[in-house]
């Protein structure tokens, strides 16, 4: 009885994680470059009563045993990283990355981080900035004269200059891929952390060694369907319901065991 009361409360706090994991997808629907989790489950510990396969006669044996579980855990939450919705916004600073890859940021602390928000500013020297202000890796500098931002395809960074006939070229930006990008560390703000999880990134120049390519003017939103998660949410809620129907039952069993001296 005691075993059942234990087995359902692990089926409701592994439900309660899934709809904590559902919510936090759902809040961040509208985060450029959000790529949603999910919950994974996986059975506990048997309890083994009786071994399958243990010899009853010389020419029988058990054939299934018996064996009783004792509840469920999350054992993950893995990122899933496809490509969200992609929104034109014609805004010259704004770059998405079609296919595998993902920016690098330089943090204050020197150590760099990854991201797929491509919302970029510049500061008040003319260099390009995440919104928190973290310098793109490597550095891009547009001159205070500059007319024009144009951004290829292959990652190069060209401006237009009042009096010059031809764009110049100021920088490249470069990508990072993960052999496991599932396995990165998210420490908020739209950003990763390179884990042994992840392995070492493999950086290069969009559309080189199997990174994607970007293009201007285009924001990558989350890739979060609403309709997806809200039937989430109502999974969860029957899951977290019929586990705690466990513990009722559990519990008025206890209650008649009780009650027969009486």
């Amino acid at each position: 009885m005691l075993r059942a009361l234990w087995t359902s409360a692990s089926g409701m706090i592994a439900q309660q994680t899934n709809l904590d994991v559902t919510t936090n997808n759902l809040a961040n629907v509208n985060t450029s470059g959000f790529k949603k989790k999910r919950a994974d489950f996986a059975d506990l510990l048997y309890q083994i009563n009786r071994e399958p396969g243990a010899p009853v006669e010389p020419a029988s044996m058990v054939p299934t045993g018996v064996q009783v579980g004792l509840g469920v855990r999350v054992v993950g939450t893995p990122r899933i990283m496809t490509q969200g919705n992609l929104q034109v916004t014609d805004r010259p600073l704004d770059i998405t990355i079609e296919g595998d890859g993902f920016f690098q940021v330089l943090q204050p602390n020197g150590e760099v981080a990854y991201t797929r928000a491509g919302s970029w500013n510049l500061d008040g020297e003319g260099q390009v900035v995440n919104t928190d202000g973290l310098l793109i890796e490597p550095a891009i500098l547009i001159p205070e004269d500059a007319t024009e931002i144009m951004i290829s395809p292959e990652g190069l960074v060209s401006v237009k200059i009042d009096g010059q006939p031809d764009p110049e070229e100021i920088g490249q930006i470069e990508l990072a891929r993960f052999v496991n990008s599932g396995g990165l560390r998210a420490i908020g703000k739209n950003l990763f952390l390179e884990t042994a999880a992840s392995g070492a990134p493999i950086v290069g120049n969009p559309g080189d060694e199997g990174l994607g390519q970007v293009h201007q003017g285009i924001l990558e939103m989350s890739n979060v369907q609403v309709v997806d998660e809200m039937v989430n949410l109502i999974i969860a809620q029957r899951a977290y319901e019929a586990n705690s129907k466990g513990v009722q039952t559990a519990d008025e069993l206890l209650r008649i065991a009780n009650g027969l001296k009486r």
